[in-house]
């Protein structure tokens, strides 16, 4: 919005033209999120909590957790709006991109607030698995046939393998269902996750921050091919929405770090894990999100392994699941599951990016 603004500006004077720069809205972008979450919190924490909008804790869950039983939730609520204020604001609304990554996390976000709406007010458990993965199908599967149709190189479509140079992977039409796949799984991976204070927030935030390197790379040919990695037009301008979830991010977790005072809630989980899949799929670097999202897919797999064992075994593998509640009935505190596990996503993160340089 602000760049027709700085069009007419330029006009009178070229020194607005140092708006135009990616770097500079990203930080802006940053900034804006920031100062919008701060700003709006603590009322919106207020009035959930007027509200009786609180989350409802699982009874079979740790012990220490029933004492935060009356936390206001939905604050994904906070995380969007300010999110998408610093989009609106300082991206480029006419980029294909920016306008994927909007609508699939307003649309997944709808999504989690009907399911938090139910858990309050009708089913504690909220809508069904199956109700929710065919809306997730609804809203991924549009998205990825928009995305299809409007495909303007072939590298736009190519599955890109870490550390290897020389192996890529035409994906053709099934670039739809690898759409589909990649951000339903991430979005309910980061869902599951998000169990303790601030364990979701920070690696969404550095997980998204470093797909911002590779965005911003990845928009600019020169860069691109001296990594060896594809050359995406136009994909740099993400950088500026991406900036946005780390300020909007940051921000939520002022008010959601041990002991939170409020909860992201499903509307915020899986808007943001979908908002990441896509991310990694506009870069082609999903089998990085792997990597540098490890901590989502082992919560994942670790849900699906004790699932899976407890029904043809009968036995479980983990104490509880997800396997940061497994820590959790070892004894841990809760800080110290979400300190460890974020610097186990740093980690992570260091070696996805080492990918742009080892191959």
């Amino acid at each position: 919005m602000f760049l027709y603004l700085i069009d007419y500006l330029s006009s009178f004077s070229s020194s607005f033209l140092v708006f135009e720069y990616i770097t500079l809205r990203a930080i802006l972008s940053i900034i804006t999120a920031l100062i919008i979450s701060l700003l709006i919190g603590p009322a919106i924490i207020r009035k959930f909590s007027l509200e009786n909008i609180s989350e409802v804790i699982r009874e079979d869950g740790p012990e220490s957790h029933l004492g935060k039983s009356g936390t206001p939730t939905m604050g994904g609520l906070l995380i969007i709006f300010s999110l998408m204020v610093s989009t609106l604001i300082w991206a480029d609304l006419e980029n294909k991109y920016i306008l994927y990554l909007i609508f699939i996390s307003l649309s997944f976000a709808i999504i989690g607030l009907i399911d938090d709406y139910q858990k309050l007010k009708r089913n504690k458990k909220g809508i069904s698995a199956k109700q929710k993965i065919i809306l997730q199908l609804i809203s991924a599967g549009t998205l990825a046939i928009i995305m299809y149709n409007f495909l303007e190189t072939p590298q736009e479509q190519q599955l890109i393998i870490p550390f290897f140079k020389d192996i890529i992977i035409d994906l053709g039409i099934f670039f739809i269902p690898f759409v589909i796949l990649v951000i339903i799984s991430t979005s309910n991976a980061v869902n599951l996750t998000d169990g303790l204070d601030g364990l979701a927030i920070m690696p969404i935030v550095l997980v998204s921050g470093a797909f911002g390197i590779f965005a911003y790379l990845s928009g600019n040919i020169n860069f691109s091919e001296y990594l060896l990695i594809p050359y995406i037009k136009n994909s740099g301008e993400i950088t500026i929405f991406i900036g946005a979830v780390v300020g909007s991010g940051l921000g939520f977790l002022w008010f959601n770090t041990y002991p939170a005072q409020v909860f992201m809630g499903d509307v915020g989980a899986l808007s943001l894990g979908a908002a990441l899949g896509l991310m990694s799929i506009i870069v082609r670097q999903e089998i990085v999100l792997i990597i540098m999202g490890g901590i989502f897919v082992i919560e994942a797999l670790s849900v699906i392994i004790q699932v899976t064992s407890f029904k043809f075994r009968g036995k479980r593998v983990f104490l509880m699941a997800p396997f940061h509640h497994h820590f959790e009935q070892k004894g841990w505190a809760e800080p110290k599951v979400v300190v460890r596990f974020w610097i186990i996503s740093f980690i992570l993160i260091l070696i996805g990016l080492a990918t742009l340089k080892i191959r």
